[in-house]
C-alpha cells in the first residue's frame, strides 16, 4: 500500500516511526519530534485496515516513541533509547507487546539517531551492526555482519522474502552480506540520506 504524500510534513515518508505493526498488533507511537506528531493522522486510518480496533493501541505521552528505534526478533523486541524514545515510551511499548504474549527491552544509545541508524536483522540470527553496537554485550548472541565505519549508512537494510534490500554504493557490505549467502537487491536512497533516513524508515513491513 503506497499512502499519498503528506506536503505538510516533510518527514513523513519515514513511515515507519509512527507505527510499530505486528503479526497481531499495531502500535501508534509518539514520535519524539513534535514537529512529527500530526504524521500520525495520516498512518493511523492505514493500520487500521488491516488490524481489529482492540488490536491497535497507542503511546501516550508523557511517553515517546519513534519506530526507528524498535528492532524486531521473532517476538522479542529491542528498544532504543534515543533523544526521540523515551524509558516512558517504551515501557508502554513493552506492555501493549505483552498482551500478545510478545517480549521487549530497552536498549541505551550514544551515538546515532535510532536503533536502527546501526542495525538491521535479517532473520536466523543474523544481524548487520555497526558502531557502538559491534561489541555491545546485549548483542553478542547474534552472528554479526560488520559494517566498517566508512560505510555505516548501509547498517540499515532490509529483510524480505529471503532477499536483503541494501543501500546502493556500499560495496564492502555488500559483499559481506552477499557472502552469508543471502540474495540482494541495491537501491539508491541518497536523497533520503540527506535526512538521515534510511531503507527501513520508507516502509511498514507485517
Amino acid at each position: 500500500l503506497v499512502l499519498e504524500a503528506m506536503e505538510e510534513f516533510p518527514d513523513s515518508c519515514f513511515v515507519e516511526d509512527v507505527a510499530i505493526c505486528t503479526d497481531k498488533c499495531a502500535v501508534i507511537t509518539n514520535p519524539g519530534a513534535a514537529s512529527r506528531n500530526k504524521e500520525i493522522l495520516g498512518i493511523e486510518p492505514a493500520i487500521r485496515e488491516y488490524f481489529n480496533d482492540e488490536d491497535v493501541h497507542r503511546i501516550t505521552s508523557p511517553g515517546t516513541l519513534d519506530g526507528g528505534d524498535v528492532m524486531m526478533v521473532g517476538n522479542h523486541f529491542y528498544i532504543g533509547l534515543s533523544e526521540r524514545t523515551n524509558i516512558e515510551g517504551a515501557n508502554q511499548l513493552i506492555e501493549h507487546l505483552g498482551k500478545y504474549g510478545k517480549t521487549g527491552e530497552a536498549v541505551p544509545l550514544f551515538e546515532v539517531l535510532h536503533l536502527k541508524t546501526a542495525l538491521a536483522y535479517l532473520e536466523n540470527n543474523h544481524l548487520i551492526v555497526g558502531g557502538e553496537f559491534i561489541t555491545h554485550p546485549i548483542f553478542e548472541k547474534f552472528n554479526k555482519i560488520e559494517v566498517p565505519e566508512d560505510e555505516a549508512y548501509a547498517c540499515n537494510c532490509i529483510w524480505m522474502n529471503d532477499t536483503i534490500i541494501v543501500p546502493e554504493g556500499y560495496p564492502k557490505t555488500q559483499k559481506a552480506i552477499e557472502d552469508k549467502g543471502f540474495k540482494i537487491i541495491t537501491v539508491d536512497t541518497s536523497e533520503y540520506r540527506k535526512l538521515d533516513g534510511g531503507l527501513s524508515c520508507l516502509s511498514l513491513r507485517f
